[in-house]
């Protein structure tokens, strides 16, 4: 039986991810975890994340994640979610600036304050609800239409050095990654879990992702 550790560093949407998971592959062994022996030991793995940057630092630095989570983003497939999307660049400027674990070179920075759509009107931050995403080819978009929307909640995101590594694109209102993709890493700002159909999919698309592009 094909297993999925979803990493437990004391923050995250932890009880909805695994319910998706377990929805569109009820075959597969999905564990909430936090210790290094049942991530390394899994097929696949799932780290997500909400909140504040500084304490994810000092959460996965506190249990000893941070390099657990560097091995197995080198060795089979991962998929980062929203703020542990965010954790796997170099540094986030939120909190005067914090250290990342530098898995995805690049920096995550803040919307503009003056947001405004092209009619002038403001737009909020943070970044919430449903947007489009247009995406590039990979496996995990397979049968996912291009465009489709997905559930968004942030006030950072992602840029990072190599363009190449744009999985995916939405616009607020200017385009900014919304999806990375390196090697076996596959990562998300959106959330999967909470975006019906097409977040599904993608988490089942995952499910069977052999790490490859």
């Amino acid at each position: 039986m094909s297993s999925v550790a979803v990493i437990d560093y004391g923050m995250g949407n932890l009880h909805s991810i695994a319910k998706a998971l377990h929805v569109v592959a009820p075959e597969t062994d999905v564990h909430v975890v936090s210790d290094a022996a049942s991530i390394l030991a899994a097929d696949r793995v799932v780290f997500p994340g909400v909140g504040a940057i500084r304490d994810c630092m000092q959460a996965l630095e506190h249990t000893g994640l941070s390099e657990v989570i560097k091995i197995v983003a080198q060795t089979k497939p991962f998929l980062g979610i929203c703020l542990g999307m965010q954790a796997l660049l170099t540094d986030h400027e939120e909190n005067g600036g914090t250290a990342a674990l530098n898995i995805l070179p690049g920096h995550v920075v803040h919307f503009a304050k003056s947001l405004a759509d092209s009619n002038g009107n403001p737009l909020k931050i943070p970044h919430m609800g449903w947007n489009q995403v247009h995406y590039k080819v990979h496996p995990l978009w397979e049968n996912i239409p291009q465009d489709s929307r997905f559930y968004f909640v942030h006030s950072y995101f992602a840029k990072p050095n190599d363009p190449t590594m744009v999985a995916a694109s939405t616009q607020y209102p200017d385009d900014f990654a919304c999806a990375l993709s390196q090697d076996n890493v596959f990562a998300v700002q959106f959330h999967p879990e909470k975006s019906q159909a097409v977040g599904l999919q993608l988490l089942k698309n995952f499910l069977h992702w052999n790490g490859q592009a």
